[in-house]
């Protein structure tokens, strides 16, 4: 058995007995796939952990960039209350399309608005709304724009919110002081802003699992 193929199983093996899909989750899965979206979508256990810390949150208010076919967007907005709210970026109307529908058919399109184009053109219109502080943020977006990102998510929080930064390990390429690619300059300089302000509060942990070697950061908003 190869590495990866234990990752697998052991992800499979949480799933089945700590995270398990329904139905809806499933439809959306494939839905996307058939929709021709990446597989980037998180895991099942993963899926799991994000419902967790909103519900660890209380959160009712939760921003997500980087929506894709609406996978994460159910697992999170399924911790929200009735009259939660759940605003998701999307840069692809593509996407939006299909995580529109899978949103619809778990029956959570009245809690969750996705807004399509880039989310640094989206950001500040939302910010222009002056909405109540986010109570969780969800980073997955293009990383060469996590930092901005970062300073997007901290003018809407407020003391107690949490960031989550996702995807942060890049295959280990993060420790790489010299790495060119953007994916990684980003995740670098969000990191490292992460690391120095004052404001935040922060970690990383690193992942393996059915999306390979990976991992995520978790901030929290201080006073």
């Amino acid at each position: 058995m190869t590495e990866s193929q234990l990752w697998d199983d052991v992800d499979a093996y949480f799933a089945t007995h700590l995270a398990p899909e329904d139905e809806v989750l499933q439809a959306a899965l494939r839905d996307s796939e058939a929709a021709g979206l990446p597989a980037i979508a998180v895991t099942a256990p993963q899926g799991k952990l994000l419902q967790l810390l909103a519900q660890i949150q209380g959160a009712r208010t939760i921003l997500e960039l980087g929506t894709l076919g609406g996978y994460s967007t159910i697992w999170l907005a399924r911790a929200l209350p009735a009259d939660g709210r759940l605003v998701s970026l999307e840069y692809s109307p593509e996407n939006a399309e299909v995580a529109n529908r899978n949103i619809a058919r778990a029956g959570l399109d009245k809690v969750v608005e996705v807004r399509v184009g880039p989310a640094l053109e989206s950001l500040p219109r939302l910010a222009a709304e002056n909405p109540a502080p986010f109570d969780l943020v969800f980073i997955d977006a293009d990383k060469g724009n996590n930092p901005h990102y970062v300073e997007w998510a901290l003018k809407l929080t407020g003391p107690g919110s949490l960031i989550v930064v996702d995807n942060v390990v890049r295959g280990g390429r993060v420790a790489d002081p010299g790495n060119p690619a953007p994916d990684v300059r980003g995740t670098r300089a969000a990191l490292e802003l992460i690391g120095r302000h004052p404001r935040l509060s922060a970690t990383a942990i690193q992942t393996v699992g059915s999306k390979g070697y990976d991992g995520f950061a978790l901030a929290r908003v201080l006073a």
